[in-house]
């Protein structure tokens, strides 16, 4: 088959990928009918533009930023005070297109903080955007006038008497919808901006600055630019925020938000690009299923985010691009009964730290001190925090889960070595 074919077959197949894509994200509602998941689809989809706005930055360019919020931010509180402007003489059209003022917003933001913030790369680059994002925070509870002060600002996106096709953007499933359509179209841009001439300079900027810098590139204009259209994508996700949850709060701005879009790039992997959108939707589920069954979520979070940088430093999509090899060459079969063959030890170790954890958190947390020696709720059973049985349970199945994976981790290994010697023709 000659080069041109085989490129003609790759463009199908990712416009087949696109198009699946969207069909399974507009489907996805209409076959699980519930409220819950409308919403958590909501906030995947703003996520996911989130995180691939980030991933400009860190992926692409090499810059790790520490207050990427500020753009998302300054996009949500934009796009709310648009809302509020258009709920006096506006409509459902107006309010579809408010997502592009917190762009502009993000946009605007990246054009005034960026030109500060770019003039240097690495660990300098990292401590000013740190900086500029405490400060922006502080400010967010300095001037209530426009920020909302601790309240913060909040609309109504339902506005006007007219209705576009019929829509209002009142119910949950409409707004799914909108959250849909901008994510898609963010989504493809920021795809197309990676092929791009500039997309590629900054790659090399990432790579090999010297470089770049000698065979003529401004380095400092790359990251200027990408930092801009980084801020855009931004602020996007941000006006899709103030528009699904119509409240825009200091949160928004705040460390944690820029923590939050960090371990979601991180852990799905900013190496590729579908990366961030693997670590938007599973830290997403992460938060909203896992906050709503324990008060330790964020231990659960840190321990997570422990696993990954030890177990898979380049994140959820190398473990798949790994995968993909073994899969064309024809020996993924020699690793899955290995794989298999962890679930059981994995599980078990996983109930057992559950368990640990569970224990620690009621009993620094002071859960049943009242009580004196009653017995405690902890994951649907009644026990006694200072008895020994409960904690000897715990670390006695953490201890088996452990002496499992030890024991089918070593022989996995041995085949994975040996599997990674055959794909490479013996010499790994």
């Amino acid at each position: 088959m000659s080069r041109a074919a085989t490129e003609i077959l790759r463009r199908r197949g990712r416009l087949l990928l696109w198009v699946g894509c969207l069909a399974v994200a507009c489907v996805l509602p209409l076959l699980f009918k519930s409220g819950f998941l409308v919403s958590l689809l909501c906030q995947m989809g703003i996520m996911v533009v989130f995180a691939l706005s980030y991933n400009m930055l860190l992926g692409q360019t090499g810059l790790l930023s520490f207050g990427h919020a500020v753009y998302y931010g300054l996009g949500a509180f934009v796009a709310m005070h648009a809302l509020n402007l258009v709920g006096k003489g506006g409509g459902p059209l107006a309010t579809a297109l408010l997502p592009l003022a917190g762009g502009v917003a993000g946009l605007l933001g990246g054009v005034v903080l960026g030109y500060v913030t770019t003039k240097k790369a690495g660990t300098t680059f990292a401590m000013i955007s740190l900086g500029i994002g405490e400060l922006v925070a502080a400010c967010a509870l300095m001037f209530p006038g426009f920020f909302g002060g601790e309240g913060g600002v909040s609309g109504n996106r339902v506005v006007g008497k007219e209705k576009l096709l019929g829509l209002t953007w009142g119910p949950q499933i409409e707004m799914y919808g909108l959250i849909v359509a901008w994510a898609f179209v963010a989504v493809v841009a920021m795809y197309a901006l990676t092929q791009t001439p500039l997309g590629r300079m900054a790659n090399a900027v990432r790579d090999n600055p010297e470089r770049a810098e000698f065979v003529g590139y401004d380095t400092q204009r790359v990251r200027y630019l990408m930092l801009i259209l980084s801020g855009f994508f931004a602020g996007v996700a941000g006006g899709l925020t103030a528009l699904n949850y119509e409240i825009v709060t200091a949160e928004t701005l705040n460390a944690h938000t820029s923590g939050v879009v960090l371990l979601m790039t991180f852990v799905g992997g900013i190496g590729f690009f579908y990366g961030p959108i693997i670590g938007a939707i599973l830290i997403t589920v992460m938060q909203i299923v896992i906050g709503g069954l324990t008060h330790a979520w964020l231990l659960y979070f840190g321990l997570f985010f422990l696993f990954m940088v030890l177990a898979a430093p380049g994140g959820i999509a190398s473990v798949i691009a790994m995968q993909r090899a073994l899969w064309q060459a024809g020996l993924l079969g020699r690793m899955l009964p290995h794989y298999l063959a962890t679930v059981i030890p994995v599980l078990v170790l996983l109930a057992g730290l559950v368990g640990l954890v569970e224990l620690a958190y009621a009993l620094l947390a002071g859960e049943g001190a009242t009580a004196g020696d009653e017995a405690t709720r902890v994951l649907g059973m009644q026990v006694h925090l200072r008895s020994a049985m409960p904690w000897a349970a715990a670390l006695a199945v953490s201890a088996a889960g452990a002496a499992g994976l030890y024991w089918i981790g070593g022989r996995m290994k041995r085949a994975w070595h040996e599997t990674l010697s055959t794909l490479n023709g013996g010499r790994a």
